[in-house]
C-alpha cells in the first residue's frame, strides 16, 4: 500500500477567531489509531484557552519514514501548503533495530521542512509490551537526533511508562502489543497537547466520546501535564511540577 494523504481535521474549533496552528503528521498506525491528530484538535479546543488547529495525515500502515520520503507525497505537501509544526513518527521498531537508519530517515525530512520554514517534532513512541526494557533505546534514539536538528520530541513512550507504573492496571496496548487502545491514544494526545501549547488537558468530551472512565481520564491528564518524565527529552518545562502540597498522583 502506497502512502497516502487523508485530510484528518480541518475545523475552526476555537471561540476567538485567532489564526490557526497547522500540522502535518507523517507516520503510520501508532498516528492514525483512534484518530490522534483529530484527539488533539480538540483537546485544544476545549482548553482554557482554546487554540484552533488544522491538521493533516500522511500514513500507511507500517511505514517508515524512508518509505514516505521515497513516496513523495510528503514533499509535495510540504511544498504546496504552509505548515506550522511537521511531526514525524518512525515505524516503531526502527530506533531500536537501526537507530543509525532512523537519524537518515529524519536527516532526510529535515532539510526539506526547514526549507518550507516549519518547525520539526519527533513524535517518541513507546516499546512493544513485551519488550519494555526497549524504551531507553527508544528515547536515545530520538533524542540523539533532536539535539543534532534542534526538534522539538513529543515524549509519549515514557508518558505510557510513567502512567503504568503509577497504575500498573492501566491498559494502554491493544490485544497485539504493540497499537494504542483508546487511553494509549488519549494520553498521547494530552501529551501533544501540553508540549506543543503548555496548557492543561481538560474536560471530559473528547474521553467520553471515546468512552474512557472519567476517573481514568483525569489520570491521564495529569500525569501528561505533571510532565516530570519527560523533562530532559528537550530541556523544555511545561505544566507544574509536582510539590508536596500537589503530589504526583
Amino acid at each position: 500500500m502506497k502512502p497516502s494523504e487523508k485530510l484528518v481535521a480541518t475545523e475552526a474549533m476555537t471561540s476567538n477567531g485567532t489564526q490557526s496552528t497547522r500540522i502535518l503528521f507523517i507516520g503510520n498506525s501508532y498516528t492514525t489509531r483512534n484518530q490522534l491528530p483529530r484527539l488533539l484538535v480538540d483537546l485544544a479546543a476545549a482548553a482554557e484557552r482554546p487554540t484552533r488547529v488544522e491538521v493533516s495525515t500522511i500514513f500507511a500502515g507500517g511505514a517508515s519514514l524512508r518509505r514516505h520520503w521515497n513516496a513523495g507525497i510528503a514533499q509535495k505537501a510540504l511544498a504546496t501548503s504552509t505548515w506550522d509544526y511537521v511531526v514525524l513518527q518512525e515505524q516503531s521498531t526502527l530506533p531500536v533495530k537501526n537507530a543509525q537508519r532512523y537519524h537518515e530517515n529524519v536527516r532526510l525530512f529535515a532539510a526539506e521542512i526547514a526549507k518550507h520554514g516549519a518547525k520539526i517534532v519527533l513524535y517518541l513512541t513507546w516499546s512493544r509490551q513485551e519488550a519494555p526494557q526497549n524504551q531507553d533505546q527508544i528515547t536515545h534514539a530520538v533524542e540523539e537526533i533532536a539535539a543534532e536538528i534542534g526538534a522539538r520530541v513529543f515524549p509519549v513512550g515514557p508518558a505510557w511508562h510513567a502512567a503504568m507504573r503509577e497504575d500498573p492496571t492501566l491498559v494502554l496496548y491493544e490485544a497485539d502489543g504493540s497499537h494504542p487502545t483508546a487511553a494509549g491514544s488519549y494520553l498521547a494526545a494530552c501529551v501533544f497537547l501540553v508540549r506543543l501549547f503548555d496548557q492543561r488537558p481538560q474536560g471530559w468530551s473528547v474521553s467520553d466520546r471515546l468512552k474512557i472512565d472519567r476517573a481514568l481520564a483525569g489520570k491521564l491528564q495529569e500525569v501528561a501535564w505533571r510532565g516530570d518524565f519527560a523533562r530532559r527529552c528537550d530541556g523544555r518545562t511545561v505544566g507544574r511540577r509536582p510539590t508536596a502540597k500537589t503530589p504526583a498522583d
